[in-house]
């Protein structure tokens, strides 16, 4: 039985219960006891949230932790390390790990590893086809019994249309969302970049934003025709929000996230670091006019949710000519800095949204526990202060790897502490 734990005096946001107030909050028994002015617990740890902000503890629906085979790269406990530095109380575990997520084993191993050593949550998203690799499925019933809470070739598109219908009509029958890595292969082979005028200037190859527009479209269509649950995975094109925004009103079950470096970063950041494949991702950096169609899908509530794509690579997978580097970079320490600075501080997007957006949101996006500060629910929590700036320094990532675009850069806002299950996991403090 935990201590318990009094949060006092913080500005609490919980935009599930649409709570928005200056408020305690009492955590008993690793539950929600109380959240009330001037509250009392004898015995109780104190910590001190003047000045902060209380909020349902943060949910990454995207994260590669690399474990079992990537062990060089990241570890699902110094993954777990990172998210708790980031203010994320759960993650889900992409896939393409070595040997792929494909079966039950697998799961097992990841479920039972993060028990073991994770200080945060972490779901495992199985493969939709064996091995990924686009052909067969997988057996969904073994995988969700396992631990799955969701399916996805995240990294490998479904090429085949007809092979992603059969995925959405099986992982229907058990209650499993597929999350989709939208890009026609077709058109984007062999690009590393967006195809644009900066491409053409730097002479790098390249993909047009139309091959995720036509993957969302497609799939969009086909969760219509199956009734089945499609979660577009980050999203980073005008056209697939549209797609997107347009499938929702017609009452299609689609969900869909968006990443922070495409909510604050364009292809002209792959000119600004002078061909550093620190800027290099899948999908790609967009366009100014597909990043504004992004935080216009925020907004509206095209766009369900803010996940990170934590891509954790060795020294050597970044360290090389653009071409041949491997997509992804790291983003879970980095992760609400960045949206706080660059789309709260800057007045795009107001602070319970973006709160929504990281709690509540991802949860109802995958019907995931959590997301809420309601009283009798599990104390997943995490505290901000909006007013702290922190210069991004890659030796005091608490992940293994160091491949951000972002280092350097001073951000204002910060988690301060995360708390899970009643229990502090972390704090700067």
């Amino acid at each position: 039985m935990s201590q318990a734990l009094l949060i006092r005096g913080g500005r609490v946001i919980d935009p599930a219960s649409r709570t928005d107030t200056h408020a305690d909050v009492l955590i008993e028994n690793g539950r929600i006891s109380q959240v009330d002015d001037n509250l009392k617990a004898k015995g109780a740890e104190i910590f001190d949230a003047s000045g902060c902000v209380v909020t349902p503890g943060f949910i990454d629906l995207h994260t590669h932790l690399r474990q079992p085979g990537r062990e060089d790269k990241e570890t699902i406990a110094t993954g777990a390390l990172a998210a708790a530095a980031g203010g994320f109380t759960a993650v889900c575990s992409m896939p393409n790990t070595t040997p792929v997520n494909d079966n039950a084993s697998t799961t097992r191993f990841i479920v039972e590893t993060a028990l073991r050593e994770a200080i945060v949550r972490v779901y495992p998203i199985g493969a939709i086809t064996r091995g990924s690799n686009g052909e067969e499925l997988s057996e969904y019933g073994d995988l969700k019994a396992a631990g799955c809470i969701a399916v996805s070739d995240d990294g490998r598109p479904v090429q085949n249309a007809r092979v992603m219908r059969r995925a959405l009509e099986y992982a229907r029958t058990f209650g499993l969302p597929v999350i989709d890595h939208c890009e026609d292969l077709n058109l984007s082979k062999g690009g590393a970049m967006n195809e644009g005028p900066v491409s053409v200037a730097m002479g790098i190859p390249s993909a047009p934003h139309v091959s995720e527009t036509i993957m969302v479209e497609r799939d969009v269509l086909l969760a219509e025709y199956t009734g089945s649950h499609v979660h577009i995975a980050h999203i980073s094109t005008a056209g697939a929000v549209d797609a997107v925004r347009r499938g929702k009103a017609r009452g299609v079950r689609v969900t869909a996230e968006a990443t922070p470096h495409h909510l604050v970063l364009t292809d002209e950041a792959v000119r600004a670091h002078d061909y550093d494949p620190v800027t290099k991702m899948n999908p790609p950096l967009r366009s100014e006019e597909d990043r504004q169609a992004v935080i216009a899908g925020l907004l509206d509530g095209t766009i369900d949710a803010i996940a990170t794509d934590h891509a954790p690579h060795t020294t050597e997978d970044k360290v090389c000519e653009f071409d041949c580097a491997a997509f992804g970079i790291v983003g879970l320490e980095t992760a609400f800095a960045l949206c706080h600075d660059g789309l709260v501080k800057t007045g795009l997007l107001d602070l319970p949204r973006l709160v929504q957006l990281l709690t509540s949101g991802p949860a109802r996006a995958l019907g995931l526990p959590g997301g809420t500060l309601e009283r009798g629910r599990v104390a997943d929590i995490t505290i901000f202060d909006p007013a702290e700036v922190r210069t991004v320094k890659p030796e005091s990532f608490r992940g293994k790897s160091r491949n951000s675009p972002f280092v350097s850069q001073s951000l204002t806002g910060w988690p301060i502490a995360t708390i899970v299950g009643g229990s502090i996991v972390y704090t700067s403090r």
